[in-house]
């Protein structure tokens, strides 16, 4: 029985060990999508073909659709995409709204959103949210590097109150 515990055990040590290293991996990659449609497409499949039920790849492969979007040179697919993109996010939010990596995927992407497409109605929620988790530190699986740049980006935006600034500037 012991034994049977043991492995067990062993057995969810590799799970999350290998989902840290994945989620680095797909960090590392979504970076990189930014800038290449191969790279989106690509990680896209990937994340897809994962099948996951893990709300945080549910809002990268909606990041990804917003970078496909942003890749795509015809104005029906980047619509189309853009609207993928808002629908598996706010999915992602829905099912984990304290996420503080969520939160900012779908604030960023609502923020280079252009307002009059109508995909801008969370921006003050989710500056809100990602405000408060950061006044509670509750950052999730986010480490100090990503905390430090979502905490410079929302400062960045110029959408924060003085007050909600000198709470992220704690973190910079």
């Amino acid at each position: 029985m012991r034994l049977r515990f043991a492995y067990i055990s062993c057995l969810i040590c590799l799970a999350q060990i290998s989902s840290a290293q994945d989620l680095s991996y797909i960090k590392k990659n979504i970076v990189k999508a930014v800038d290449s449609e191969e790279v989106t497409n690509s990680l896209h499949k990937e994340l897809i073909g994962l099948n996951s039920n893990d709300p945080l790849i549910w809002a990268y492969v909606g990041t990804l659709e917003g970078l496909k979007a942003k890749h795509s040179w015809n104005p029906y697919s980047k619509l189309k995409h853009v609207n993928r993109a808002d629908k598996q996010i706010s999915k992602a939010v829905t099912a984990a709204p304290d996420d503080l990596e969520i939160r900012f995927m779908r604030f960023s992407f609502q923020f280079y959103t252009p307002s009059f497409l109508g995909y801008s109605d969370d921006l003050s929620e989710d500056r809100k949210a990602i405000v408060r988790l950061f006044e509670l530190k509750k950052f999730g699986r986010s480490d100090q590097d990503l905390v430090r740049s979502i905490a410079k980006f929302m400062l960045d935006t110029n959408l924060c109150t003085p007050a909600e600034e000198q709470i992220l500037k704690k973190f910079i």
